[in-house]
This record gives structure tokens, sequence and C-alpha cells, in this order.
């Protein structure tokens, strides 16, 4: 269950915008190992899965912007309910901030596979 207090909504945001920046980090080498692979494929079907893993890696950093783009909003608006002490905001507060949680859980799981994927991938085409 996630706390409901609003400092620690906000270090969970911290913790989750600074685990999206390394992932961010993480995708962004893993294309220049990407296209380091690629360069030495010749057969058809490594082709077409290089291609699968450029556009994947391009949809996850996109997700990764985009859920990074919505804790930082969901931080802001966290502290609004301290401000002007409505009870109704807060609780809609909390209830988003499971909700990215939930998101953020599911990208994580996400981004893990296709790290698995891809490693097993290039361990397989060399």
């Amino acid at each position: 269950m996630v706390t409901a207090d609003v400092a620690q909504l906000s270090r969970e945001c911290n913790t989750w915008r600074e685990a999206l920046r390394s992932q961010r980090e993480d995708f962004a080498h893993l294309n220049h190992e990407l296209q380091q692979a690629a360069a030495s494929i010749s057969d058809h079907e490594s082709l077409i899965e290089v291609e699968r893993y450029q556009n994947q890696f391009h949809i996850q950093l996109i997700n990764i912007h985009d859920l990074k783009h919505a804790i930082k909003s969901h931080e802001k608006k966290a502290n609004l309910p301290l401000a002007i002490n409505d009870s109704r905001t807060y609780d809609e507060v909390i209830t988003d901030h499971e909700k990215l949680h939930d998101e953020y859980m599911n990208l994580e799981h996400t981004l893990q596979e296709l790290k698995s994927d891809f490693h097993f991938f290039l361990e397989h085409t060399h």
C-alpha cells in the first residue's frame, strides 16, 4: 500500500523519476549495442529482429518520458492539498499516486523483459 503522507509521496515520485532516468540511459546504451551488432548481421530474420528492437527501444523511451512527465505533474498536484486543505483533492492525489505506482511497476517490468530478450538476442546472433 502506498503511504498517504505527502512528503512520502514526493520521495516516491523522486525515486521513480530517478529510476526512469537510469532506464533512459540504459536504453541509450542498448541502442548503441544494437547498432554495433547490426553492422555484423546479414541474415534476414535477424535484421527483422534488429528493426523490432529499434522500434521497441524508441517506444519505451517515449513511455519513460511520458511517465516521468506524469509523475512530475502528479508531484506538483500532491503538494496542493496542503495549501488548500481539501480532503477530496487529497483523496484524488492518493488515488492518482497509486495508479502511477502501478504504471511505474508495469513499465519497469516491461523494460526488464525487453532488456532480457535483447540480451538473449545478442547472445544468439554472435
